[in-house]
């Protein structure tokens, strides 16, 4: 059997090191011939990754989802935000003299629950700029929050919290009989708006347009 030179041993371990590096050789009359690596992934494009994250790239806007009342009750804070707002209204109308607590009570449930009724179930809209074509234009801000979906997080806190209040109102007031039905008359006014049967529902035509 012939046996190889030094030559073809110098050639082979130079192949397997250009192989090692990530290149594929091929053998010429001159040695071996070191391709270029084959491309890696390609980085997705600034707007690619957008999407990908579930937002859409408004362009002229300072925000990044289509409609910003959508997620306005998930951001950081807003619960507590939303809870201390009602603990300092309580605390203001306390310090109004010759208020009874009770009174103080009943107004602050009767506050809150006529603002809740204005913001959530009456005006339509969104106060920014959305392409959306308009979709939002004839949508309550509770009708547009979370884009419709039913019994998310924000829409049980933004329940729970009239009827707690409605407890906390009922037990200091002592029942009185006019405190119940004021408290009472003005609970349900928040809470049946935010059925899901009701959801886009306009009951003879009121606040239709």
């Amino acid at each position: 059997a012939l046996r190889a030179g030094p030559g073809a041993d110098s050639a082979r371990a130079a192949s397997g090191v250009a192989a090692a590096a990530g290149y594929y050789s091929c053998w010429s009359s001159s040695g071996p011939r070191p391709r270029a690596p084959l491309p890696g992934p390609r980085r997705p494009a600034p707007h690619e990754e957008q999407q990908e994250r579930g937002g859409r790239m408004n362009v002229g806007t300072a925000h990044s989802e289509v409609n910003p009342n959508t997620r306005v009750m998930n951001s950081r804070g807003i619960w507590l935000s939303y809870v201390l707002a009602i603990g300092l209204l309580h605390v203001v109308l306390l310090s109004i003299p010759f208020v009874s607590v009770p009174v103080v009570w009943t107004l602050t449930n009767l506050i809150h629950n006529m603002g809740m009724y204005i913001f959530l179930h009456t005006v339509k809209g969104t106060p920014f700029e959305t392409p959306d074509q308009g979709k939002a234009r004839l949508l309550t801000h509770w009708e547009q929050m979370d884009y419709g979906v039913q019994f998310t997080a924000s829409r049980k806190f933004l329940t729970i919290t009239p009827i707690v209040l409605y407890f906390l109102t009922s037990f200091y007031t002592k029942y009185d009989q006019i405190h119940f039905i004021l408290n009472t008359v003005s609970l349900m006014s928040v809470l049946i708006p935010k059925l899901p049967q009701l959801h886009g529902v306009r009951i003879f035509g009121i606040n239709k347009y």
